[in-house]
């Protein structure tokens, strides 16, 4: 059968392109066997984030994140819409992108994970036959040096970083969700499929057993190496939600045994300090699990720069029964200042106003 997602649910969206000029950016990676070098020493306290930013829509939503005078960016995926086996339609995306992140790359240090969209196709995985000349492409643009690691390895475009001194230290994840990963599996017709989609959720369903991989061993082992790596706080961005698990979209709810082996890892080496931020939803929410969690563990998503989806999904971990389907950005905002530092999670709209937010204790991302 033909793979239903959301976004063939979803109207419209034309895809042309054209702009890029590599403006360089400070970076720090960690692939194979290096580990993450430190960026700078001067602790972050403003961290913003989105998603889904279509090269072909106007994208005024950057004059309220420059107003927030971020020290760090994330772009977490979708950062062009691609979707294309050509990849000189994609190299001309990505051109006509270049100017709309001018000012950001210009303001802060900027890092990026890519998703479906600037992978190469929608909801593709490891089947999509050009990923390694899309691999190019993101290295590319996103000035990842020739020398990089990260091209020599051939694994993927996972990366890391740390910032700021020991005890202000806050470790980067952005795991590659695309590149490894095995077919998803779906409903069997159409006509559920439909169904499932009038309430909200999507074709999707959980693969049970341990032979299909979102991330592939080789990343794993270098996820594992990043868990032992010492910081204060480990922000792990993906592209993909990691705590809501009904949705039927794509998540890390379709390999839940995976879900649960990056919990078992915060577990064997006691890793404290541990969240997540997320993009793809088209949607804004947080979410918190805290049964069977070393820890509450949580999850802002953010999403998107210009693409909204106004059917927002079920999520039983969802904060407050909170969400938001206008155009956004995340930001996190770290007071050192405290002697158990202060975290905030909070949703912006396109215009830069706080829409909602929710604080918590660093202390709280710990063992008893």
């Amino acid at each position: 059968m033909s793979k239903i997602t959301r976004r063939e649910f979803q109207l419209g969206a034309g895809l042309t392109l054209a702009g890029f000029s590599a403006l360089a950016t400070n970076r720090a990676t960690a692939k194979g066997n290096d580990m993450p070098k430190v960026v700078g020493d001067k602790p972050l306290s403003r961290i913003l984030f989105g998603s889904c930013c279509h090269q072909d829509k106007e994208q005024p939503i950057w004059s309220g994140i420059l107003e927030k005078k971020p020290e760090l960016f994330l772009f977490l995926g979708d950062n062009i819409y691609g979707d294309s086996r050509d990849m000189a339609v994609l190299a001309a995306k990505y051109k006509k992108q270049a100017p709309n992140f001018e000012g950001v790359r210009r303001a802060c240090d900027v890092m990026a994970i890519w998703d479906d969209h600037d992978f190469g196709e929608n909801d593709a995985g490891k089947e999509y036959p050009f990923r390694d000349q899309s691999k190019e492409l993101f290295f590319d643009f996103w000035d990842v040096p020739k020398a990089s690691s990260r091209r020599r390895d051939g694994d993927g475009i996972y990366t890391s970083a740390l910032y700021g001194p020991e005890d202000k230290r806050i470790h980067i994840i952005l795991p590659d969700l695309r590149y490894n990963r095995d077919p998803l599996k779906t409903v069997d017709s159409m006509d559920k499929a439909k169904e499932r989609e009038i309430a909200g959720f999507g074709p999707y369903l959980p693969i049970m057993g341990k032979e299909k991989t979102m991330l592939g061993e080789a990343q794993w082992q270098w996820l594992e190496r990043q868990m032992q790596v010492p910081s204060k706080i480990k922000i792990i961005g993906s592209s993909l939600q990691y705590i809501a698990t009904q949705p039927g979209w794509e998540s890390w709810a379709n390999f839940p045994h995976e879900r649960q082996r990056l919990i078992e890892l915060i577990k064997k080496y006691r890793v404290e300090g541990v969240f997540f931020i997320s993009g793809d939803t088209h949607w804004a929410e947080i979410s918190c699990q805290q049964k069977d969690a070393p820890y509450p563990l949580w999850d802002m998503t953010s999403s998107g720069l210009t693409e909204i989806w106004p059917n927002v999904s079920p999520n039983a971990y969802r904060w407050n029964d909170i969400s938001y389907a206008g155009q956004n950005f995340g930001a996190l905002y770290i007071d050192w200042e405290l002697s158990d530092p202060l975290i905030v999670f909070e949703i912006n709209d396109a215009d830069g106003n706080r829409v909602f937010s929710h604080s918590i204790m660093l202390s709280s991302l710990g063992f008893s």
